[in-house]
């Protein structure tokens, strides 16, 4: 089911709005991580009516994926002789 786009643009800025809140994080990198986001996809192709989810419980599910792809982010470097880790592909 295809929610009315008008609708759906209120429902996207309440969202980025409490997902900012939750993280800390300002609404300008909230914006971006929502529209690059697995979530934002599902409910713009409305896969499993994800619009009709409430704003917290949509914002909870964004926050796992931010964890996910932070967590991605810190991958151990294979460099057996030092403690570096490797932060978007720069080993620190």
């Amino acid at each position: 089911m295809m929610a009315n786009p008008i609708l759906l643009q209120k429902k996207y800025s309440r969202v980025i709005e409490c997902f900012a809140k939750q993280q800390g994080i300002s609404l300008d990198e909230a914006l971006g991580f929502f529209y690059h986001s697995e979530v934002y996809k599902l409910v713009c192709d409305g896969v499993s009516d994800m619009h009709c989810m409430s704003d917290v419980y949509l914002a909870d599910e964004l926050e796992q994926e931010y964890a996910e792809k932070a967590d991605s982010n810190l991958e151990p470097s294979n460099n057996s002789d030092s403690e570096s880790i490797v932060v978007d592909g720069v080993s620190r």
